[in-house]
Parts: C-alpha cells; sequence; structure tokens
C-alpha cells in the first residue's frame, strides 16, 4: 500500500475486499503509509498515521467475509523503524482506545537484521515518518544498514523527523505484547530476501496471513500462491523407513496439479494474476511430520527427529523442485527465469551460506549437503531447461485438513493427546489415534487409564504418575511430550534445518508456557539467529479442555479410589479378573 489515498482506499481497502470476498487471505505491507504527525504537503496539515486506516481494513474483513462462508482474514505488516510502530504493535490489545484497536485483523512486525543486532548490543534505534525516508522499504541488506545510517544523520541535524528510542525497550514492548495477545509475529525482512531466488525482479515487503509465503509485491503486482501439502505418515512404512519412491510419486502428481491451478484460478483483480501468471510461483508444504515420528518410534524432542525430519524435508524438496524442471522442459520455464538465482545455479540450501556472509554471523546450520550427486545433476538440469515456477515450497498451517486427512498438523508437535477442535461444523474430539496403539502394545488400554487421560487434558505424565512402573513411564513421557512440553529451542531448530530445503517459509507456532520475557526474548532471538525467516503465532497454554462431564473426580483421584495404583490390564484379557 502507497503513501496516497487512491493506493490507501484503491489496494488496501477495496481491492483488498474483492480478494476477501473470493476467500483470499491477505497479507500486506502498510509501512510506506507515513506515521502521526507527519506533513501532508498537499494540503499543509498532519497526518493522523497508519492506524486509523489499518482499523478501515479490519472493518472491511468483518464486512466482507469469505464468501459468505468464513470470516474476513488478514495481516498487516510494519517496519519496526516506521513512528508509528509503538501504537502498531498494541493493536490486538484488549484495552485502551477501540478506535486505534484492530481485534479481527492480524499483526506483523518486518525487522531487519541491523534491529536485531541493535538489540543485541543494547544500541540506540531511531523512528522515522516513512514518507521522508521512503526508499528504506525497498532496500536491505548492506544497502539497507548503509542508507538507515545516512537517514539517522540527518536526523540528528533536524533535516528530517527521527525519533530516538532504546532497541531493547522496542523489543521487550513487542514481546510483552506478543505474550499479552498472540500478536505481533515477528519475521524477519533481511533473511526472507537473502533467499529470494526472484531478487532481481523485486523485493520482498512483507509476507502472507500465515508467514510462509515469501515472495515480490510492487504497485503493480500482488503476489499470489497455491498451496498443497504432503501427508508424511502415509509415505514412511511401519518400520520407520521413507517410502521415497511414493513419495515421488505424490510429489509429481502434486506439482503439476499446483501449476495447473495457476492457468485455471479465477483472479479477483488484475494484479494478482499478472503476478502469478508471470512468475508461477506454488508452495508445496507437508503435514504430518509428528504422526510419522510415532511411526518410526522417534520422539519429537529429540537429535533423532531432527536428523529425520531434515531427510524427509531434503527428499520432498528434491522431488519438488525435480518435477517443477520436468514441467518446464515440457511446457517452458516461467517467464521471468532469466537472470534468477535458478539460472545462476542457486538452490534453495545455498541461503545458508548467503545468510552467514551478508550477516557475518554463523548460523550453526549443518547436516546434508547440496553437494550430493543428485543436488549437483538438479543443478545442471536447471540451466539446461529452466524451472517451471518461480519458487516451489513453502510450508503452510493445517490444523483442519490434517483433521479431515487424520494426522497431525503442519510439522508441529501435537498440541495434546486430546482436544476438542471448534469451527463452523460444530465441536469435535481430536484424539491421538498412535496413543492408543503404543497404549494397547504396553497393555494399558483400559477404563481408567482412559478417564485419567481425559481428566488430565491428554497430559501422559499426569495421567499415567504412579499408575505404571518406571521405564515404561519414562518411555511414553518421552514419546508422548506435547507441544507445549517440547522445548522451543529444539522446535526451532528443528525448523532451521527444514529451512535449508524450503525457497519460500514455514508457518512456525511457538508453544511458550513460562511467562519470562527474558527467557522469551531468548527463545526469538534463537530464530533469528538460526536463520529462520519468518515466525507465526505464541501460543499459550489457554482455556481450551476436553469435556470432562462424564468423568468424576471420585473416579480417577487416588485419594478416593483405591484401584488407581492397581496394575494396568487389557479389557479384553479372559485370564484377568477386572476383565471379566
Amino acid at each position: 500500500v502507497d503513501d496516497s489515498i487512491e493506493s490507501i482506499m484503491e489496494m488496501g481497502i477495496a481491492k483488498a475486499s474483492y480478494l476477501s470476498k473470493w476467500a483470499g487471505g491477505l497479507g500486506g505491507s502498510w509501512t510506506q503509509v507515513r506515521g502521526l504527525g507527519a506533513i501532508i504537503k498537499g494540503t499543509g496539515g498532519r497526518s493522523n498515521g497508519v492506524i486509523p486506516f489499518l482499523k478501515i481494513h479490519n472493518d472491511m474483513l468483518v464486512a466482507v467475509n469469505q464468501g459468505g462462508k468464513r470470516n474476513g482474514s488478514g495481516a498487516v505488516y510494519l517496519e519496526v523503524w516506521h513512528s508509528d510502530i509503538y501504537s502498531f504493535i498494541e493493536l490486538r490489545r484488549n484495552t485502551g482506545d477501540e478506535r486505534r484497536r484492530t481485534h479481527d485483523t492480524n499483526t506483523a512486525v518486518w525487522i531487519p537484521d541491523l534491529f536485531m543486532k541493535r538489540v543485541l548490543n543494547r544500541e540506540h534505534w531511531t523512528l522515522f515518518h516513512s514518507n521522508e525516508v521512503s526508499d528504506l522499504h525497498h532496500l536491505y541488506g548492506q544497502e539497507f544498514e548503509k542508507r538507515y545510517l545516512e537517514y539517522e544523520e540527518l536526523a540528528e541535524k533536524g533535516v528530517i523527523y527521527g525519533k530516538r528510542v532504546e532497541a531493547i525497550d522496542l523489543w521487550r514492548n513487542i514481546l510483552r505484547m506478543l505474550y499479552e495477545t498472540g500478536h505481533p509475529w515477528i519475521t524477519f525482512k533481511d533473511a526472507c530476501n537473502y533467499g529470494n531466488p526472484q531478487d532481481h525482479v523485486g523485493v520482498i515487503h512483507s509476507s502472507n496471513l500465515c508467514t510462509e509465503i515469501t515472495l515480490n509485491t510492487s504497485n503493480d503486482e500482488v503476489a499470489v500462491c497455491n498451496l498443497g501439502s504432503v501427508v508424511l505418515d502415509t509415505h514412511v512404512d511401519d518400520n520407520g523407513v521413507i517410502n521415497e519412491d511414493l513419495l515421488a510419486r505424490t510429489i509429481k502428481i502434486a506439482i503439476r496439479a499446483l501449476d495447473n491451478v495457476i492457468d485455471i484460478n479465477f483472479y479477483p483483480i488484475p494484479e494478482a494474476e499478472r503476478s502469478n501468471k508471470l512468475h508461477r510461483p506454488i508452495g508445496l508444504g507437508v503435514m504430518g511430520l509428528h504422526y510419522a515420528l510415532y511411526k518410526a518410534g522417534i520422539p519429537y524432542d529429540s537429535d533423532e527427529a531432527t536428523q529425520f525430519g531434515e531427510k524427509l524435508i531434503e527428499t520432498v524438496s528434491y522431488y519438488a523442485h525435480y518435477y517443477s524442471v520436468l514441467l518446464s522442459k515440457e511446457k517452458g520455464a516461467y517467464s521471468t527465469f532469466e537472470g534468477s538465482k535458478w539460472s545462476k545455479g542457486w538452490l534453495p540450501c545455498d541461503y545458508i551460506n548467503i545468510l552467514e556472509e551478508k550477516r557475518g554471523l554463523p548460523t550453526g546450520i549443518n547436516g546434508i549437503s547440496c553437494n550430493q550427486d543428485r543436488w549437483k545433476e538438479l543443478r545442471r538440469l536447471i540451466k539446461m531447461y529452466g524451472i517451471r515456477n518461480s519458487n516451489v515450497m513453502a510450508i503452510a498451517p493445517t490444523a483442519t485438513i490434517a483433521n479431515i486427512m487424520g494426522t497431525s498438523p503442519s510439522t508441529e508437535p501435537l498440541f495434546t493427546n486430546l482436544y476438542v477442535k471448534s469451527n463452523f461444523s460444530g465441536d469435535f474430539v481430536i484424539w491421538n489415534h498412535y496413543l492408543e496403539d503404543y497404549l494397547r502394545k504396553h497393555n494399558l488400554w483400559q477404563d481408567n487409564v482412559i478417564k485419567l487421560i481425559v481428566y488430565y487434558d491428554g497430559d501422559i505424565e499426569k495421567a499415567l504418575k504412579g499408575l505404571v512402573d518406571e521405564d515404561t513411564f519414562s518411555y511414553f513421557c518421552t514419546m508422548f511430550k506435547t507441544a507445549f512440553q517440547v522445548s522451543q529451542f529444539r522446535l526451532i531448530e528443528q525448523a532451521a534445518y527444514r529451512q535449508k530445503w524450503i525457497d519460500q517459509s514455514q508457518s512456525l507456532n511457538i508453544f511458550y508456557s513460562g511467562n519470562s520475557l527474558k527467557e522469551l526474548s531468548e527463545i526469538y532471538l534463537y530464530a533469528w539467529q538460526r536463520g529462520l525467516k519468518t515466525t507465526y503465532y505464541l501460543r499459550t497454554i489457554g482455556a481450551s479442555r476436553i469435556e470432562k462431564s462424564t468423568v468424576h473426580k471420585s473416579e480417577i483421584a487416588p485419594e478416593q479410589n483405591e484401584t488407581y495404583l492397581q496394575p494396568a490390564c487389557r479389557l479384553d484379557d479372559p485370564n484377568c479378573e477386572s476383565c471379566q
């Protein structure tokens, strides 16, 4: 959205409503809209800033739902040097002036490396009126840093507006609001652009509604990305071995299908059609990683899981890009292929090296190498035939479709082993059927155990404590850790290893059960240091609980039920007195 009333109302409101009507999930950059108090040359007055327009955008999403079937959904992005940033990060707050709140819009901050470095070094940070520093939003990396320092000098001399704050103070305010409301999401501008294969024709100014899409946008291009996800656990054999032949066949069909959508799709606005047909990006993702780990007998919170997960994503990445190349051989490369990173022999795993070189800091990411023979061959094929799609992979959140497919969401650990999901169709009990399988194998699938699991909201540690021997207890607690029990540093590390193989990004929720701002800061600093491009919601333990109306406390409480500590057994065991 440009800094003019025409762009704000036409692109930011009107055309956004057309997209919302046709079930579009919106992500937009509002950084170029000038901040509160900036001079309006045409009238000589002063601007009310970006916040009132975001309020209008929010109300548009409420008014124009997705085809009358779902609420409108949108995310708005603002760079952290914008003069309205402090007001922006409070948009989702439940207190304060309701005229400056957007309860139905997701918010995200677009953060350059320079800000993160100043947070680490406890240095100052300068906020600007974006209309006076109009080129900053289009720059990244060293070019951004050079220009930003020049603008800081001009601000110190009083030539332009500049408000000096402490970087750590702004960072803490972002984290406080994130903890309180789950917003703003934290996304990293430079990382997104360093990994952009299309840097020869544009700049990534923001991500999308769910932070997994990293595509160029401009005045005449609205980025579009068709998404689909492979169910990983159905491509892992019962012995835990990846069925690569089956995975290859699935991906071959998926890539062709996603590419076909580009040509047959309906586009509500010309800017979307122009962009999509020019660059032909698609976003093949995955779901069912946690279920795949169950099949392999690997705990999510383990080094083995990191290695297994990277191998899976590396395999998906190879075939996704390989079949996009074969489509290019058949139908031709996308129109802006020449001059792209692809045309110069780049592959997604080269992103980490570029990031470390540009940033001057190590990520600590290593492991599988792109120097394997098949990746060398893929580089050769891309140079020979091009590639059909400017971008090929992105890992989206898949909460509802994962439930439909009977698998685990995206690449995340399970939220819990038992919970109630609510949507427009009603309430559904979601149950970890792998837990049931494991309980049956250990002769623990019985009424009192089930009631304990329900009572403790799927928490296996609490449910089995004192009920089984120490080895069995330790095994179940390790194998069935849920999202809030898994180390968030482990979660980020696994995402960082996946990022090596993804040419866009991934929706990564952070699950935090503590209340320490320092620890929260360490988690997000770790995400930046490890080379993640984006993060998604900060999830805290909420009020969602499984219905317990059929379980009375007297049925499970050890002080009221002497059978609580009886050895477990199978309900259908003919030799067991309890079963009989």
